[in-house]
């Protein structure tokens, strides 16, 4: 027993290895610097980037020496396999061709990459101590298919329909728009993932309206690895008709009596109205009204006529209708108005010129009294001051030639 505890203090037994001891964490700490300092390097010398490829297409891979000292330089595959030693390479997989060789660089290419391809490819320099740096290749994939399912291929003014965009098998998930016209909307996406893959699916509730038969609703795709893609789909909406009623005869005129009425009826719609009428509101139509198709005639229009006429037309959706309302006016109707026209235009006429006469005697009188006012000033200024009034101002003046003379002022 006392020779046992000997050994182990001194010791392990002998045959037993050193290994079997669990070193301790300062042991540890230094394994791990050691091990990063033998991938990265003292003083990175190696230089590369990461590469974004899309499926199908061609990655380029470049390891390159900032201070070459004619060191060797290695690719790897996420496996850990060499794929160029120098210009030389061990793996049999020629979609990898050698693009550029120097004592600086390492540029390889790889051909129709796909997803088996994604991962982490290693550039290493045989220095001492070796350093390496790790470049990444991300694929995208494209979606596969983009399709636009309808809920309802023909839809009725004023239904709500359900569309949906689905891009099937992408890399990373897609992001769906949509658009009616140009006018951008929103939908709703849900995500599903399949293996490395992703199918997204958008779902669209539109309300539509007559104004949106024959406009499209586009699907258009937002992805990295693509560019304009996009479907479409046209609505086709159903609507009752548009009914409009246009006077043809007489035109832009009074419906007088003794004169004759054409009126006509247009109505659209989809499907196209089959089925028009005409009818009176609220009585019956007169006998001697002529109904021909689309058009309503009166020859010979009198007061009875008067009332609201309807044209009614009908499709598949609906019925709408249009009024017109009659009203027959004497026969002298149109005379009389311009007898009226003119009398107005020859009262008009006289008061401008009376108005005109009017302000010439007010000028020329005017001018008189101005006249006037200034001879009375004129024979008053004479010497007449002493006079009771005007009239004796002037006789004084004019005939008071002693009195002047007898008020002569001297001045010393």
């Amino acid at each position: 027993m006392a020779g046992r505890a000997q050994r182990s203090a001194a010791g392990p037994a002998p045959g037993l290895p050193l290994l079997l001891l669990p070193p301790p964490p300062l042991v540890l700490l230094l394994l791990a610097a050691a091990a990063a300092l033998i991938r990265t390097g003292d003083g990175q010398n190696l230089v590369t980037e990461d590469v974004t490829v899309v499926e199908g297409d061609v990655a380029t891979i470049s390891c390159r020496v900032k201070n070459s000292d004619d060191s060797v330089i290695q690719l790897l595959n996420p496996n850990r396999q060499t794929i160029y030693f120098r210009d030389f390479r061990p793996l049999k997989d020629s979609r990898f061709q050698l693009v550029n060789f120097s004592n600086s660089e390492l540029r390889v290419s790889l051909t129709n990459v796909s997803i088996s391809d994604e991962g982490r490819y290693f550039c290493q320099l045989y220095t001492d101590p070796p350093q390496e740096i790790y470049t990444t290749i991300t694929v995208l994939v494209p979606p596969r298919n983009l399709v636009i399912d309808i809920q309802k291929e023909i839809a009725v003014e004023g239904e709500e329909i359900e569309l949906n965009c689905t891009a099937m098998a992408s890399r990373p998930a897609t992001t769906i728009r949509w658009f009616k016209g140009n006018k951008e909307l929103t939908g709703k996406s849900e995500v599903e993932q399949w293996s490395d893959m992703y199918t997204v699916t958008s779902q669209l509730l539109l309300k539509v309206g007559r104004e949106d038969d024959g406009v499209p609703v586009i699907c258009l795709v937002d992805h990295p690895a693509v560019k304009d893609l996009q479907t479409q789909r046209y609505l086709e909406v159903m609507y009752k008709p548009q009914v409009r009623v246009s006077q043809n005869y007489p035109v832009q005129g009074l419906t007088r009596e003794g004169e004759p009425l054409e009126l006509s009826c247009a109505a659209f719609g989809k499907p196209q109205p089959t089925d028009m009428r005409w009818l009176r509101v609220d009585d019956e139509m007169p006998q001697h009204v002529v109904v021909s198709g689309s058009n309503l005639l009166i020859s010979n229009l009198n007061k009875t006529d008067n009332g609201t006429y309807r044209c009614e037309a009908s499709n598949a959706v609906g019925k709408s209708h249009a009024d017109y309302m009659l009203f027959v006016y004497d026969s002298r109707a149109g005379e009389e108005g311009a007898i009226r026209s003119v009398d107005h235009a020859v009262v008009g006429g006289v008061v401008a010129v009376v108005v005109f006469a009017m302000l010439c005697l007010l000028i020329i009188l005017g001018r008189y009294f101005a006249r006037h006012k200034g001879t009375y000033f004129t024979h008053e200024a004479k010497g007449a001051d002493d006079a009771a009034d005007a009239d004796t101002a002037i006789i004084n003046a004019e005939g008071g030639q002693n009195n002047s003379e007898e008020k002569k002022e001297y001045f010393i």
